[in-house]
């Protein structure tokens, strides 16, 4: 990383840090830390968790290994952050996602329910959640998903969104633009706009970092506000 890159990547610590995104325990204090000394690196498996999960139905651990195929779940007041070959999760309580191989990576993912903030490597994906259909390629997005309905954020990057009767939508972001609601009626299902909630530019800084990567708004110079995004 060049003198110019690590300054900017301090002085957004810092911003964070004083906006309170950071706190000192917990996640956000084990994401403080880690990024502010530079020592994420590439991983496998689960790398944290907090409370109980489990991986193709048994127990995880930190440590546990998690390969394309296997159905991971978090229990109540859990939370897991996990990679799996050149992508990176962080489950929320409550959350069940199972993913499907191909040629040795991670093809397609289903999120059956619960909270799910992913980043992914530059290949065709495709995400089910609900009756919702999402392809992606090399992008990052949050997601919670519930019986009623789908919260759907395209943190950046460019995902192509379907579903039953629907016509294709387009969605190219740069930092969460176009948050979307999806929710079905009648046997349509329909996309509205939604607002920002409930994940961290902090949080998709550590999941990028896990897989060697950044995102691209800490590239582009530009000072978002963390009172909103958490960095």
């Amino acid at each position: 990383m060049g003198e110019a890159r690590e300054s900017a990547r301090r002085a957004w610590l810092a911003r964070l840090a004083a906006a309170g995104a950071l706190g000192g325990a917990g996640l956000a204090g084990w994401i403080a830390r880690a990024l502010a000394n530079g020592d994420m690196g590439p991983k496998q498996g689960v790398v944290r968790l907090e409370g109980t999960a489990t991986v193709a139905g048994r127990p995880a651990h930190v440590g546990s290994a998690v390969s394309p195929g296997d159905r991971v779940t978090t229990g109540p007041g859990s939370q897991a952050v996990l990679v799996i070959g050149r992508d990176a999760f962080l489950m929320r309580s409550n959350t069940i996602i199972e993913t499907r191989e191909r040629d040795g990576l991670v093809g397609d993912l289903l999120v059956k329910t619960g909270a799910l903030l992913s980043v992914f490597s530059k290949k065709p994906l495709t995400i089910r959640a609900a009756n919702a259909t999402i392809g992606i390629r090399g992008t990052a997005c949050y997601l919670e998903v519930d019986p009623a309905s789908v919260y759907f954020c395209l943190c950046y990057g460019e995902a192509v969104v379907d579903g039953p009767r629907m016509q294709e939508k387009v969605v190219k972001t740069h930092h969460h633009d176009d948050p979307l609601l999806l929710t079905e009626e009648g046997g349509i299902m329909r996309a509205e706009p939604g607002k920002f909630r409930d994940h961290t530019d902090a949080e998709l800084t550590m999941l990028e970092a896990l897989c060697g990567r950044e995102p691209p708004f800490l590239k582009d110079g530009k000072k978002y506000p963390p009172g909103k995004y958490g960095g």
